[in-house]
C-alpha cells in the first residue's frame, strides 16, 4: 500500500511512483517553557535553517556550518551543524550552546547525532538517533532512539540509555517518522529530487510526534535565492503527558527559510516566532569540525 508521505508528495507533484516503501511524515514546530532552548527545540531551529541540498556525488560530502541564535534582538547562543552523506547514508551531527539571558536562565548545552540509509526513490530511513543535554536542574540527560524494521514499517523505539522519565507515545505515532536530524536529512533529499512545490515530513522526537509542512515559495524577477514556508505541526504529545520539560505549545507556528538558489541550496537566515518575539538563526560561517570547535 502507498505509504501516506509518499503519495502525499506525489500527488503535489502529480506522479505516482509503486515502488517507494515507507511512509514519510509531516512536521511540527514545538514551544517550550523555561526549557525553550533545550535540545528539541533547537535543534528544530537548526533543521529549518539547514534545509541544505547540498550537491549529490558518489563519494562522502561532508559541510559544517556555524551559525548565530538570537532572540529579541539579543545574542542566544551557537549552533554548530555537520551533514554528511554518499549515495547509500548520512550521517548528521548538531551541538548548541547558549549564551546571554538564555544561557543565564536555562543553562542549556546539548549534542545530537542521527545516522541511516539513503536510496533515490525512498524517504531516509533511520538507524539511531542520540542526544545528551544539560539544563539547570537536569544534569546529563539523554534522548536514544533505535529505529526497528517490522515487516515494511519503522518503529521508533527508546535505546538502553534514554533517561526518559515519562511513557513514550503509543506505538502508531512512532511508526515511519524520523527524528529531528534525520528529517532534515529528507528535507535535503526531496529538494535534490527538484520538488519545488510543497511536501511535507512526520518526526519524533522521542517524547512529541509532530509534522514539518515545507512550500516553495514562487520566484520572482531578479531573486537569487529560495524562500521556503514551513509548517511546523503539533501531532500528539503536546500536552505535557510525555514531555520531561513543561508544556509546549500545540498551535501550529510558520517558521520562513531563506536559501541560496543553487547547487548548493545552503540555508541563509530563518526565523520563527517564540513567545511573541523573533527568534533568528543565521550563518555566520562555513568551516570544518576542527575550526568550528568550541
Amino acid at each position: 500500500m502507498m505509504p501516506k508521505m509518499a503519495l502525499d508528495i506525489q500527488r503535489r507533484r502529480g506522479t505516482r511512483d509503486p515502488g517507494m516503501s515507507h511512509p514519510a511524515p509531516p512536521v511540527t514546530r514545538c514551544r517550550r517553557r523555561p526549557a525553550i532552548l533545550s535540545l528539541a527545540v533547537m535543534s528544530l531551529a537548526v533543521l529549518c535553517v539547514a534545509v541544505a541540498a547540498l550537491p549529490h556525488s558518489g563519494d562522502a560530502a561532508e559541510y559544517t556550518g556555524l551559525y548565530r541564535v538570537s532572540w529579541a534582538g539579543l545574542p542566544a547562543g551557537e549552533i554548530r551543524l555537520t551533514l554528511r552523506d554518499d549515495d547509500a547514508s548520512y550521517h548528521d551531527e548538531i551541538a548548541i550552546r547558549t549564551e546571554g539571558l538564555p544561557h543565564i536562565v536555562t543553562r542549556f548545552r546539548g549534542a545530537g547525532q542521527s545516522d541511516g540509509r539513503l536510496a533515490a526513490a525512498y524517504l531516509p530511513a533511520p538507524l539511531h538517533y542520540d542526544a545528551q543535554y544539560d539544563l539547570r536542574k537536569r544534569r546529563d540527560r539523554r534522548l536514544s532512539m533505535l529505529f526497528t524494521r517490522r515487516g515494511r514499517a519503522l518503529v521508533a523505539e527508546r535505546g538502553p540509555q534514554d533517561t526518559s522519565r515519562k511513557p513514550a507515545l503509543p506505538e502508531n505515532f512512532r511508526t515511519n517518522v524520523l527524528d529531528p536530524l534525520s528529517a532534515l536529512s529528507a528535507i535535503r533529499m526531496e529538494l535534490r529530487r527538484g520538488n519545488r512545490a510543497a511536501f511535507s515530513v512526520p518526526v519524533y522526537d522521542g517524547a512529541r510526534r509532530f509534522d514539518i509542512g515545507v512550500r516553495v515559495l514562487p520566484k520572482h524577477p531578479g531573486d537569487h535565492v529560495l524562500k521556503l514556508e514551513l509548517t511546523l505541526s503539533p501531532i500528539a504529545g503536546f500536552k505535557g503527558e510525555t514531555s520531561d520539560d513543561g508544556d509546549p505549545d500545540s498551535a501550529p507556528r510558520p517558521v520562513a527559510l531563506t536559501i541560496t538558489d543553487d547547487a548548493g541550496l545552503m540555508p541563509l537566515s530563518m526565523s520563527v516566532s517564540l513567545y511573541y518575539l523573533p527568534l533568528v538563526v543565521e550563518l555566520k560561517k562555513w568551516c570544518d569540525a576542527a575550526s568550528c570547535g568550541w
